[in-house]
């Protein structure tokens, strides 16, 4: 079982404040710093009501309290800046039960019950010169590559060095590697593997290699994008992209198009690996309406390959099901509305329906799937509860060659601002 960690935290925070101090005293280390603390309180039900495979749970449900603290310095004066970031979290198990575990908000320890709570204390060094900052330590990369999964308790992390220049205007260049991470409903570090669709694999890799720029211009409005990653002895992967916004009279019309490329790597702990995705999401906006319409194909002998845990980068990515099996193609439409429109800021909704068909399902037949989700936030913008986030999300998933899944969930979070 993992014991709470706040006072290390606290000792981390303070040492961190000290490291500097001579330069603190002339320039913004201290001046810049801020720190914020979450607190999320997150109910997940999930029912298989017709289950495939060899896990025979009929219902995965749990609730949880997490407390996320962020801490981030400003820089010391000269040439050459230095600060640190630091992030500490702690989960509570509030309700859990062996037959309702694995909801992915809590460790489940051996005797297959959820851990009572978890946490976990990171820092890293960061440097600074002219506008190019090297970063080493815990990160929390959100990359085409590698999509930050916020979508638990508490947060993943990483462990590794990145650098991120914007020396050029419009042109963001980044590079990376991580050696290790911390999932979702982890405490300590481990190695990473992958998954192929919904499918995870077993080898384990020594680090995930990634570089890559985005290139914003015509006033900002369009960006082009080109990544390679890599994690080791898995699976190699390229990807370009192009993001547009079109004013069009009281319209807002917008394009976000991408095209992935994935083969084996090294050792091919995961096989032989053959995909290609493609996914197209288009959209219009006007006042607080916003449509969408979108399109996505996976194409190869493979499933689309990504890192263990992650929510795919996919046009097509949605809380449940993923949509990234051999073959299949899927459509999307989606509305959006911000009921700021309307008087009432903080309010938002959205519905989405995904179906998909021509899955290769290696047992004869063709697969088809389809997802429906509702989701309803607010957010009090003002009185003794500002800041307090009420979300609810409801799921219905049906399939022909996987587990049917009726889900909720229910998510309160509240941030405070401590400096």
């Amino acid at each position: 079982m993992q014991k709470p960690m706040i006072s290390r935290l606290a000792l981390t925070v303070a040492a961190a404040s000290a490291f500097p101090a001579v330069q603190a005293a002339e320039g913004g280390f201290i001046e810049d710093s801020t720190a914020t603390l979450q607190a999320r309180n997150y109910y997940f039900s999930r029912d298989f009501s017709d289950i495939v495979g060899k896990s025979q749970q009929s219902k995965a449900e749990e609730w949880g309290q997490g407390f996320i603290l962020n801490f981030k310095s400003g820089y010391t004066q000269g040439t050459v800046g230095m600060g640190i970031d630091a992030i500490g979290q702690l989960g509570l198990k509030l309700d859990s039960s062996r037959d309702s575990a694995g909801t992915g908000l809590l460790p489940v320890g051996d005797d297959g019950r959820a851990v009572d709570d978890y946490s976990r204390l990171g820092a890293a060094l960061k440097v600074r010169l002219s506008n190019t900052e090297l970063k080493i330590g815990e990160l929390q990369p959100n990359l085409p590559v590698l999509t930050f999964s916020d979508i638990r308790l508490l947060p993943p992390t990483y462990q590794g060095a990145s650098i991120v220049s914007n020396e050029i205007d419009g042109l963001t260049l980044q590079g990376g590697r991580l050696r290790s991470t911390s999932l979702r409903n982890e405490a300590g570090d481990d190695r990473m593997r992958a998954m192929l669709g919904r499918t995870p694999q077993t080898g384990l890799s020594d680090g995930f290699n990634y570089a890559g720029g985005d290139y914003a211009f015509n006033a900002k409005r369009t960006s082009l994008s080109a990544w390679y990653a890599q994690l080791e002895d898995i699976y190699n992967q390229r990807f370009i992209g192009l993001k547009h916004s079109e004013p069009l009279g009281n319209w807002t019309l917008g394009a976000n198009l991408g095209f992935y490329d994935s083969q084996e790597d090294g050792s091919k702990l995961a096989g032989s690996i053959d995909n290609q995705a493609f996914y197209s999401l288009l959209s219009a906006k006007r006042g607080g309406h916003t449509f969408y319409v979108g399109y996505q194909a996976i194409y190869g002998d493979n499933a689309f390959p990504r890192v263990f845990a992650n929510v795919t980068p996919l046009g097509n990515e949605v809380p449940t099901y993923e949509f990234a099996e051999k073959d299949e193609r899927s459509w999307q439409a989606r509305y959006d509305y911000d009921f700021a429109a309307l008087g009432a800021p903080g309010l938002v909704a959205t519905v989405r329906y995904i179906t998909s068909d021509n899955v290769d399902t290696d047992n004869g037949f063709e697969g088809n799937a389809r997802e429906r989700d509702l989701d309803l936030g607010y957010t009090v913008q003002s009185g003794p509860l500002k800041n307090v986030g009420v979300r609810i999300r409801n799921v219905a998933a049906r399939s022909n060659y996987r587990s049917d899944i009726d889900e909720n969930r229910l998510i309160l979070s509240y941030t405070l601002t401590l400096f």
